[in-house]
């Protein structure tokens, strides 16, 4: 899990250019989260934010996604969240 803290955030984009996945973005200067669910939480957003406006919460993020990869090899079609 992501959080942004806006009072911190300057909206430089150095999240956004580091995310290997897409998960942010910036909108009106401050950073979003467009896609937390592609979030595998390898922290590379917050340790590349010069403004320490980010946390991730380590969790089974990358866990999460090898599982994920792994039933839809075996079944395409069995899960309608991409």
């Amino acid at each position: 899990m992501i959080h942004i803290d806006p009072t911190t955030c300057t909206g430089c984009g150095s999240c956004t250019k580091v995310c290997p996945h897409g998960v942010l973005s910036v909108e009106k200067r401050i950073a979003r989260i467009d896609a937390e669910e592609r979030c595998i939480e390898c922290g590379a957003c917050q340790l590349n934010c010069p403004a320490h406006a980010l946390t991730v919460q380590k969790g089974t993020g990358c866990l999460f996604i090898i599982i994920k990869e792994d039933i839809l090899k075996l079944n395409p079609g069995a899960c309608s969240c991409g």
